[in-house]
């Protein structure tokens, strides 16, 4: 696998030594695009001073993203594509000067493609607290300094909110769909419950109705794998030369978040008990091809992302909660008027089917009735980066509604 490629959306498979060239030399102390930075294909809007729901604000925001597709005279046929965790705006197009990856769902996305370039009129933001120009940790605060760990706390609604500024700030007053898988179907439920009357069709994606004690424990072992390298300096590691940035503890929670995202039944068929190498794992110096898969994996990460941010966000899946001050999640599902569809996955041990039954069963818009779409897939939570086929067609459906 090319080193540009997103682990996110193809198969796993063995590490090769092309591979491993692809990331010699030392990580730099963040991933985080930064100002002189090739801006790519980025665009970028100032969305003004942003108050926090857990008190505090940011005193500026900004945040970058990228279009597809021409906005009709009536601006109507506007579509907002919302990113999961460790995604960006780069949903469409090549790796390349800017772009450490290539776009995250480009068989779903395109001139001719489900979500038709042809007709609709694509927009994907970073989202707030991001790394990849959207205002987070690695930006400037006012002082000139980075924000770092002195970041405010971030909920899922603070950037949902800070998305509807964005919506204002390029003037699309209501989008004909928002959809969204993982952290950003999060972010299109929020959307649907918090802001009806702004879109008329909302995609939920591989999402929950809350994060649960499960999903947070897993999150906050990531969490204090980063704080426990060395290297994080309590988040004030942004002048760390190369290689003394906190890339070690990144790098293992996200060899932690990967098998949540992949099925067992994916890593057993894929690697079962191969080693890496001639030399065996069994006493010697040698790895199985699945630990080598996941070592790779968690080191290219630390090319492209930030620690503070990847934090930052994890704290904010944790806050997920539709029915917090809103009188329960029946009560916050009631709100939703959208057009809606519901897709979990079988194989989905981050979010799980049951998950996705719990919103479509409350949704009286959904054009499934009360039932969520579950398509078969042995990638797991990934699946919805993977099967563009399957996802796909499911989107195309709605936006057909």
């Amino acid at each position: 696998m090319d080193w540009q490629t997103p682990e996110d959306t193809v198969p796993s498979s063995f590490v090769t030594e092309a591979n491993v060239r692809a990331i010699i030399g030392k990580p730099s102390a963040t991933g985080a695009w930064r100002e002189g930075d090739a801006p790519g294909d980025r665009q970028f809007v100032s969305i003004g001073e942003q108050k926090l729901e857990r008190g505090g604000s940011l005193p500026f925001a900004r945040i970058a993203y990228e279009t597809w597709g021409e906005l009709n005279a009536d601006r109507s046929n506007a579509i907002l594509v919302l990113h999961a965790l460790t995604g960006d705006s780069h949903v469409l197009g090549a790796p390349g000067h800017g772009h450490p990856t290539a776009g995250w769902w480009s068989g779903i996305i395109g001139p001719g493609k489900y979500i038709d370039t042809d007709r609709w009129h694509v927009v994907a933001p970073n989202m707030l607290g991001g790394c990849q120009g959207s205002t987070g940790p690695a930006s400037l605060a006012p002082d000139g300094r980075e924000w770092g760990p002195r970041f405010p706390y971030l909920t899922i609604r603070d950037q949902v909110a800070a998305q509807v500024a964005f919506s204002d700030a390029i003037g699309i007053d209501r989008w004909a769909a928002v959809i969204g898988g993982s952290m950003g179907g999060m972010q299109s439920l929020e959307w649907a419950i918090g802001h009806p009357d702004r879109l008329e069709r909302v995609a939920i994606i591989a999402a929950p109705i809350l994060s649960s004690a499960d999903q947070i424990a897993l999150n906050s072992v990531q969490i204090e794998a980063i704080h426990m390298d060395p290297g994080f300096a309590d988040g004030e590691y942004y002048e760390a030369a190369d290689g003394d940035g906190p890339y070690r503890g990144l790098a293992l929670a996200r060899r932690m978040a990967l098998l949540n995202y992949r099925s067992p039944t994916e890593l057993n068929d894929r690697f079962q008990r191969s080693w890496q190498s001639s030399i065996s794992p069994l006493g010697a110096e040698g790895k199985f091809a699945v630990e080598s898969y996941l070592d790779f994996h968690g080191n290219k990460f630390t090319r492209r992302f930030d620690a503070n941010s990847y934090i930052l966000l994890v704290q904010a899946m944790n806050s997920h909660d539709i029915g917090r001050d809103r009188g329960g999640s029946a009560a916050a599902l009631a709100a939703v008027t959208a057009k809606s569809l519901v897709l979990g996955i079988d194989s989905d041990r981050l979010f799980p089917v049951a998950d996705q039954v719990a919103i479509a069963s409350r949704l009286t818009n959904n054009i499934d009735g009360g039932t969520a779409v579950v398509i078969h897939s042995e990638f797991g939570h990934d699946g919805f980066l993977i099967e563009d086929d399957l996802v796909g067609t499911e989107v195309a459906r709605l936006l057909a509604s």
